[in-house]
């Protein structure tokens, strides 16, 4: 089979379609054609091994899986023969984080891995897109700020990925919705459910007189120190991304403040909790309270093409590749 192989870390060009041996199922695994995956800015961080903390995860010195990608969206093409929880035919996501694997045709992964029945309602490529940013969003809203009805939420980058979703998730539970982005994506958050926007390429959201419950930065340009005036007294900043300030952010205010910074490796959740979110994600999107924002689709021998355009920073979305 085809397949993307990283043997180190560094810039895109470390990606390289290759020939592999197909995988074969052991007697609990299902052997899965994958359809569509994703490619994501962790994805890019991955592939760089940054920040370096993250390789007691990934790998101390190389990448521990040489096929990255974490989320995928297919079809079951073979099942071992104690496999109990699905059969040839179905159509699946799966989310493999750390395990990666995704960039390839074929991956074998035991029933009891992240993996339940796709949207009835999306095609192959808006169900890989969706997994990883509507995931990350839910447990930051739901599990650590613990959003409710009235809340008041900043998203800065909300065009990106986990953006687009944590404004519907948050409309959804009864937020009030201020998104930050370009001018140029003004349009699509307000579609999405936006209730207020800023253009940060004109306006300083810190300047203005405004209070949040929760700011959510969804990509790791913020900081605490210059965003902590625009919080309520009790307000939460949130961010997705790993910086060595955010912990120490963490830590001073979980002591000194009652306004609080919260990072959380959603990847590293236990399998069954990571299966109950998708079982919820997925009753919203059969239900069209979430959906798929799709910026580009790339072929999997495309994939350092991919990596290079997310890296830019200006993607509306998710990115996907399309490989079968």
């Amino acid at each position: 089979m085809k397949a993307i192989v990283q043997e180190k870390y560094g810039n895109p060009d470390v990606l390289h379609y290759k020939e592999v041996e197909k995988p074969k199922p052991k007697e609990n695994e299902i052997l899965i054609k994958i359809y569509s995956s994703s490619v994501t800015a962790a994805h890019c961080a991955m592939r760089k091994g940054k920040p370096i903390f993250g390789r007691l995860v990934i790998g101390l010195t190389k990448p521990k899986f040489s096929i990255p990608g974490t989320d995928l969206a297919g079809e079951i093409v073979e099942v071992g023969k104690d496999v109990n929880k699905f059969k040839v035919g179905d159509q699946i996501i799966a989310a493999t984080d750390a395990g990666g694997g995704c960039y390839a045709e074929y991956i074998s992964l035991s029933e009891y891995d992240v993996i339940i029945a796709k949207p009835n309602n999306m095609n192959f490529d808006e169900a890989a897109a969706i997994i990883e940013g509507a995931t990350t969003a839910l447990s930051f809203l739901r599990d650590s700020a613990k959003i409710t009805i009235g809340k008041k939420i900043l998203i800065n980058g909300a065009s990106g990925s986990i953006g687009t979703a944590a404004v519907q998730l948050a409309k959804y539970f009864g937020a009030e919705v201020t998104a930050v982005c370009s001018s140029n994506n003004i349009d699509l958050v307000k579609s999405i459910g936006a209730d207020y926007t800023i253009d940060y390429t004109k306006e300083n959201f810190n300047n203005d007189k405004k209070k949040y419950d929760i700011i959510f930065d969804t990509v790791g340009k913020l900081t605490f120190k210059e965003s902590k005036n625009s919080l309520t007294q009790n307000g939460i900043f949130l961010s997705p991304v790993l910086r060595i300030s955010i912990l120490l952010q963490m830590l001073i205010s979980s002591k000194f403040s009652k306004r609080k910074v919260i990072f959380s490796a959603t990847g590293l959740r236990k399998p069954n909790q990571k299966i109950k979110d998708l079982i919820f994600l997925k009753e919203l999107i059969e239900n069209n309270k979430l959906v798929t924002v799709l910026d580009k689709k790339y072929k999997l021998e495309e994939t350092t093409k991919a990596h290079e355009y997310v890296e830019k920073g200006h993607k509306r979305g998710n990115v996907v590749l399309a490989i079968a």
